[in-house]
């Protein structure tokens, strides 16, 4: 039922990739849940909006004055870049963020990265974007097809750049040796030349000796051990339990279970996620989410999820709670899987609908 795809849109958003930024992940086709045809117009009566109007392009709201930065570096300006890092200082999780969408923007055009790297040849966040946009230019050079649909040249183009990037990570890990944010990079690379186990736990460690409870690090980690990747579902599996069970109340780290639930999930019946198993898992997101900096750019990623899931144990008011809160933007597992924006945003539509309907009919009673 899940048919993996090569997508390394990777880091390039807040999902991730950034999520992926999201990135590294694969699609799926397929999804279980039922909504049916629910009637938009409990939701819409609650003031959430229509499948048109979500957003594509992130899980939440950016936070305050990030939207006037990248539209300033977007034409041209690389100091409001340098800004934003600059104040982002040492906060790893928010660094990460920052870079994948800084270089998500140079991979399309880096003409003021360029401009930035002349007048500062040795600025480590400039060495940081520089890498991550060649990691996500070299998705792009790859393309989201299956390998059977890929060109030998998409191949030799995406290989070439992954390599390339390893000496720019490498360099901006020289230029600041504190910062978690190349090795986390650097993940997507092992995910796309196949590093061996012993390789990645290498690179582990380089992350966690800097960041023990960094988010995208755990994240991209997660997705190098699931099966799809480099990993089983054992793997995932435990790799996703023990960084939970270590993780402080707050850090959003409570998600990796769910994700490793969902990407080795190919059973037709929902009833797989209404185990007490995974009602504990989606209670344990609710406390990390509530004990969470409310302006951390990942919240969002946990509060999709955990709508989804609620929704799908017929916890149909505390689902609710949980799309209000990201209502508007779908960049997010799991609709992120299901292929085009308008699949992806009428996947969450139906879902979060039959949640509202539930609730409306509850309230009627």
């Amino acid at each position: 039922m899940t048919v993996p795809l090569w997508i390394l849109a990777v880091l390039a958003v807040p999902t991730f990739l950034i999520g992926l930024w999201l990135a590294g992940v694969f699609l799926k086709e397929f999804f279980r849940p039922s909504g049916g045809d629910a009637d938009p117009d409990a939701a819409e009566a609650l003031g959430l909006l229509p499948a048109e109007r979500q957003n594509t392009k992130y899980a939440g709201p950016l936070p305050a004055g990030v939207d006037a930065t990248l539209a300033a570096v977007r034409g041209g300006d690389w100091k409001a870049a340098a800004k934003l890092l600059h104040d982002i200082g040492r906060d790893w999780d928010r660094r990460s963020w920052a870079t994948g969408l800084l270089g998500g923007i140079a991979a399309d055009d880096d003409e003021w990265l360029l401009a930035w790297e002349a007048d500062r040849p040795d600025d480590p966040d400039a060495a940081i974007v520089r890498a991550r946009s060649t990691v996500i230019l070299g998705g792009q050079m790859r393309g989201a097809k299956r390998a059977k649909y890929t060109t030998g040249e998409q191949f030799a183009g995406f290989h070439r750049m992954l390599e390339r990037s390893r000496e720019e990570i490498a360099r901006a890990a020289a230029l600041n040796p504190d910062d978690p944010t190349p090795y986390v990079t650097e993940i997507a690379v092992a995910l796309g030349l196949g590093y061996p186990h012993a390789e990645m736990d290498r690179l582990w460690s380089e992350i966690t000796a800097r960041a023990p409870h960094h988010y995208e690090a755990h994240y991209m980690a997660l997705q190098y051990w699931c099966a799809k990747w480099r990993g089983s579902e054992k793997l995932a599996t435990d790799f996703a339990e023990r960084a939970a069970a270590n993780a402080p109340l707050g850090s959003l780290l409570t998600v990796l279970p769910l994700i490793a639930h969902f990407e080795h999930d190919q059973s037709d019946d929902s009833e797989v996620d209404r185990t007490p198993t995974m009602i504990g898992r989606v209670d344990a997101g609710l406390a990390d989410a509530a004990a969470a900096d409310q302006t951390h750019p990942r919240l969002p990623e946990l509060r999709h999820l955990l709508a989804y899931y609620l929704a799908l144990q017929n916890r149909d008011a505390a689902a609710l709670e949980q799309f209000r809160l990201v209502d508007g933007h779908v960049d997010a597992l799991p609709w992120r899987y299901r292929g085009s924006e308008e699949e992806m945003a009428a996947f969450y539509c139906r879902i979060r609908n039959a949640s509202a309907q539930a609730v409306a009919a509850e309230s009627a009673d």
